[in-house]
């Protein structure tokens, strides 16, 4: 059994269950209202339950739900069935809010009707969500440092869920028709993350995963919801939100990590991104 309950941030938790047991296992946690709830069911339903038990919900597999209710606390309390695995993530709505501002109120559905309005949908989980998941799911503690990499794949995650061009049906998409298509692509985007420092052209792991490079384009843009390119841009400029808050390294070190040749094309490439330069976000965060 591999299980983790992790505070990444103030207002921001990360709770793994991966269930190798015959038995059932349950999580609980006390939870503020104003906390919004992810909770992704892997490999096997999962049970919430409410009101002592007098109202319970099952979390079909391969589903998702988001839960949200001002008025009232929902204290998590989840049955992870055998041989099944659940990753929930908690976060404040004022903290989720301020991430995806930029998107709009009107992409958010639990923010578009206010705040102040309970919120309650299950839906399915998407391959590419699947694929994010996974890697949270299985990161272990060893490599690199580990609530920055589960931050930046929560937020990969996020991405996904309101970036219009990913609530596409990919069992439709032309580009994607097997299992082995899809799994190229997400040994492309897993090769551009490994290797983020120093990215081989798009040519190049076209050959690497030994797919077209008009199937990579498309293929990559249908799952992850942009180009390539920007993907992995968006990944080094969270990586680099992060170093900069920590406060261990200064603009020349972090530029240096995520790859560029100076420190001007670093700034360059923040402000671009986040409409700010790295002092200005260090001074304002």
């Amino acid at each position: 059994m591999d299980k983790e309950a992790l505070q990444l941030e103030e207002d921001f938790f990360c709770i793994r269950l991966d269930n190798q047991t015959e038995e059932s296992i349950l999580i609980e946690r006390d939870i503020a209202s104003y906390y919004i709830q992810f909770h992704f069911s892997l490999k096997g339903p999962s049970e919430l339950s409410f009101n002592d038990g007098a109202y319970k919900l099952i979390i079909e597999n391969m589903n998702y739900l988001t839960l949200y209710n001002p008025k009232r606390e929902l204290p998590i309390n989840v049955n992870v069935h055998a041989k099944s695995a659940i990753v929930c993530i908690l976060i404040s709505i004022n903290k989720f809010h301020k991430l995806f501002s930029s998107y709009g109120e009107q992409n958010i559905p639990f923010l578009s009707s206010g705040s102040n309005q309970k919120y309650y949908e299950q839906s399915d989980i998407s391959n590419g969500m699947l694929q994010v998941l996974n890697d949270i799911l299985k990161k272990t503690r060893d490599s690199m440092p580990h609530k920055l990499y589960l931050k930046g794949k929560i937020y990969e995650l996020f991405s996904l869920f309101f970036e219009k061009e990913v609530k596409k049906n990919n069992d439709q998409c032309p580009y994607i028709i097997n299992d082995t298509q899809l799994q190229r692509i997400k040994l492309a985007k897993d090769i551009l993350l490994n290797e983020f420092s120093s990215p081989p052209t798009l040519q190049e792991l076209a050959s690497r995963i030994n797919l077209s490079l008009s199937k990579l384009k498309a293929g990559f843009k249908e799952i992850y919801g942009q180009p390539a390119y920007k993907y992995l841009l968006d990944y080094k400029m969270t990586l680099a939100k992060d170093l900069l808050s920590e406060g261990t390294y200064n603009v020349n070190e972090i530029s240096l990590k995520l790859g560029y040749s100076n420190a001007s094309h670093f700034i360059s490439a923040f402000k671009k991104n986040t409409g700010v330069t790295p002092k200005y976000y260090t001074q304002n965060m």
